[in-house]
């Protein structure tokens, strides 16, 4: 195909690693449409090493905007110097004004997306949320690949090619041998709030027994999770492993990668490791998993499903944490070991 013609298509990214992970799902369906398709993706930085990690994304833009500003006059002359990249195609999977203005800016001619914060003119192929017809996120991400009006199409789970080799890499720099049993990964975060954490105390009962049974037990999460992966290594009597804070993104995937099983929060690691096909527990708070499910066959849902769930609250507002805490150590390490 003649280089001008070809399908070549910007993808403007979520900032949030979980809709990231779960974007993969439309970009396989761009490449089954369109086979010869090219994708490359803007989105904040530290979300690039998810990016490398999919087969089907050529690039990854790292966008310099600051979270929340406007930024205009730097948005439009980002945007400007994309226009000679030969695009044909933008698709929006943010839903803000400010977003839809860089492809706008690119003077790419076909520029989709759901109509968001009044985006009429920046984007030309614009289209109405419903709401009920779509009700995942990755519903909706996917629907974006297809002509307005059409069916959805079929939906392939998100799957990351992780590095083993960069996994045993980052062992063997902390001094760490390769593990020669059955690795439990633990994901205690979520940047959210306390709502979504199921609480320490739990994690460590859960790793005790893991280890108690001979498995290794990881600890994962960013720097912001440091004084949860600790507090649940110190109850656990200090018999995990903990990478909390100690690890970029993407070798905390790759990391991952080498578990037998995580049990997460709903946070973008969960949505990680279903990527990656562990089995999983992911256990939901005031989150709602039919939004925002963890694809993967070997997920397991740990949800109760209250009169109060799903509130989407940050903290729990009745003061009494329910949702978490009736889901008990052992219904998790059941369905484990």
């Amino acid at each position: 195909m003649n280089a001008a013609l070809q399908d070549k298509i910007l993808v403007m990214g979520p900032s949030w690693v979980g809709d990231m992970v779960m974007a993969q799902s439309l970009f396989k369906a761009l490449k089954q449409q369109k086979p010869g398709c090219i994708i490359d993706v803007a989105a904040p930085a530290w979300t690039l090493p998810l990016l490398e990690r999919m087969p089907e994304v050529n690039a990854g833009i790292a966008l310099p905007f600051k979270h929340g500003e406007l930024g205009l006059g730097e948005r439009i002359r980002f945007g400007h110097s994309l226009k000679n990249h030969g695009y044909t195609q933008s698709i929006m999977l943010t839903n803000s004004l400010k977003s839809a203005i860089l492809p706008f800016a690119a003077r790419i001619p076909k520029r989709t997306g759901f109509v968001g914060e009044m985006r009429y003119g920046l984007l030309n192929d614009i289209r109405k949320l419903d709401k009920q017809a779509l009700p995942r996120t990755v519903d909706r991400f996917v629907a974006l690949s297809a002509d307005a009006n059409t069916p959805l199409p079929d939906i392939s789970n998100p799957s990351l090619a992780a590095s083993r080799d960069n996994a045993l890499a980052c062992l063997a720099s902390m001094r760490i041998p390769s593990p020669q049993t059955p690795v439990l990964g633990l994901c205690p975060g979520a940047e959210y709030g306390e709502a979504k954490r199921w609480p320490l105390e739990y994690y460590a009962e859960v790793a005790r027994a893991a280890h108690a049974q001979g498995w290794q037990v990881w600890l994962f999460g960013s720097e912001k999770d440091v004084p949860f992966t600790a507090e649940i290594n110190r109850l656990s009597n200090m018999a995990c492993l903990d990478f909390g804070g100690k690890t970029k993104l993407g070798d905390a995937i790759d990391l991952m990668s080498l578990c037998d099983a995580v049990v997460s929060n709903d946070s973008g690691l969960m949505h990680v490791a279903a990527a990656l096909n562990k089995k999983l527990i992911a256990i939901y708070g005031s989150s709602d998993p039919h939004h925002t499910p963890p694809m993967s066959s070997k997920a397991i849902i740990e949800y109760l499903g209250l009169e109060c769930s799903p509130c989407f609250q940050r903290e729990c507002p009745l003061g009494h944490l329910n949702c978490l805490r009736r889901i008990k150590p052992d219904t998790v390490t059941q369905k484990l070991i």
